[in-house]
């Protein structure tokens, strides 16, 4: 993907969630303010989505705005950048976006919003950030990196 369709699809996911909060809000006063711990509430309006007996399809558009905000909160949150899944990456996600996280690491929250509806509880969208956000590749050993340097630290 080139830088330019990088930034659209990023502006696009963007204004998405910016849409879906102005309209979630206007409803209702739920606090979605694109912090980590908004995310309970996320997990809260999909267990009353589960609740309610609608099917997945019922609630497809509601689900893609919550997947869509918790992708936006990984990217302000966690650094995380939108995009654009290639062919091979929506057979398996089952969705068109998702978002690049700092270490290289390409995760699905669409597809997570959408986990938590059909299996409930287990499939918590904040856990999903913290364990996201709390990963990192092993880092390698200051002495094996820097011989002589771990000695003096």
């Amino acid at each position: 993907m080139t830088e330019r369709a990088a930034e659209r699809t990023d502006l696009r996911m963007r204004r998405q969630a910016a849409e879906f909060v102005r309209g979630a809000t206007a409803r209702r006063r739920l606090p979605l303010d694109y912090s980590v711990d908004s995310l309970r509430v996320v997990d809260f309006i999909i267990d009353g989505l589960r609740k309610s007996g609608r099917g997945r399809a019922d609630v497809g558009q509601v689900l893609f705005g919550l997947g869509v905000y918790t992708g936006e909160v990984l990217v302000r949150r966690a650094g995380a950048a939108w995009l654009e899944f290639d062919d091979a990456q929506r057979e398996l996600f089952g969705q068109p976006v998702g978002v690049r996280m700092p270490d290289g690491r390409v995760w699905n929250p669409l597809g997570k919003v959408v986990k938590r509806f059909e299996s409930g509880e287990r499939e918590s969208v904040r856990t999903f950030y913290l364990q996201l956000h709390g990963r990192a590749r092993p880092r390698v050993a200051l002495q094996d990196a820097l011989p002589g340097v771990a000695d003096q630290v």
